[in-house]
């Protein structure tokens, strides 16, 4: 499974990367929150919303490697690559035993990182395809196309992302909040108001019976 409506959280000190990094990103369709600093990514407050994490090893108050222990003792169990300068084997060798999914030597171009993202969002299904099938409709992350029985339809971007959550999760009710916290970074201005238009205009494009409102609760993806 791809992430290009979920959100990413990239842990990087060096403001000009950080920012080329993640404006790249959100073109490519994630929403990007940035930790600059060990600490600031031990407090995140949402990790259980976090679809994947990019970590540097360099930090100003700590080493990356204690951050991400500190992660997985908590149980967090998104996927995380690491992004770093260091390129000796024992560096990657103790990132992958301390739970790290990926280890990515800098300067690596944007394409090949892109692809080791989706290749790691798309593990937990054991599944080398990348599009999702559910109910009549395809949706591949990589090209950004959808197909509704077999015909293309055009999405927005906010289209193509709340499709793909929804796809994600089949079957499983998803409250306006639940939206909006994987669709939206921290610093984006959240409306629920959207939502339930988003909403509207994503039913209309893949079939009414396809999304149901379940009233007081949310929305839930009928198989």
């Amino acid at each position: 499974m791809g992430f290009s409506q979920l959100r990413l959280l990239l842990v990087e000190d060096d403001e000009q990367l950080a920012t080329r990094l993640s404006d790249r990103l959100r073109t490519a369709g994630f929403a990007v929150d940035v930790a600059r600093s060990r600490e600031e990514g031990e407090a995140w407050p949402d990790m259980d919303k976090i679809a994947a994490v990019v970590l540097d090893l360099g930090l100003p108050d700590g080493s990356g490697m204690d951050l991400l222990a500190h992660w997985r003792d908590r149980r967090i169990a998104s996927p995380i690559l690491i992004l770093t300068a260091r390129d000796s084997w024992q560096d990657k060798v103790t990132g992958l035993n301390a739970g790290a999914d990926d280890f990515v030597v800098k300067p690596v171009r944007f394409e090949e990182l892109l692809a080791r993202l989706h290749a790691l969002l798309r593990r937990p299904a054991d599944n080398r395809d990348p599009r999702l099938v559910e109910g009549g409709i395809a949706l591949d992350p990589l090209t950004r196309e959808a197909t509704v029985d077999g015909e293309p339809i055009a999405l927005s971007k906010q289209e193509f992302r709340l499709l793909h959550l929804f796809m994600r999760k089949p079957g499983q009710v998803l409250s306006q909040g639940d939206i909006v916290e994987h669709l939206y970074d921290l610093e984006s201005q959240r409306d629920f108001n959207a939502v339930e238009v988003l909403v509207s205009r994503l039913r209309r494009k893949v079939g009414k019976g396809r999304i149901r409102t379940l009233r007081g609760q949310g929305y839930r993806f009928e198989r």
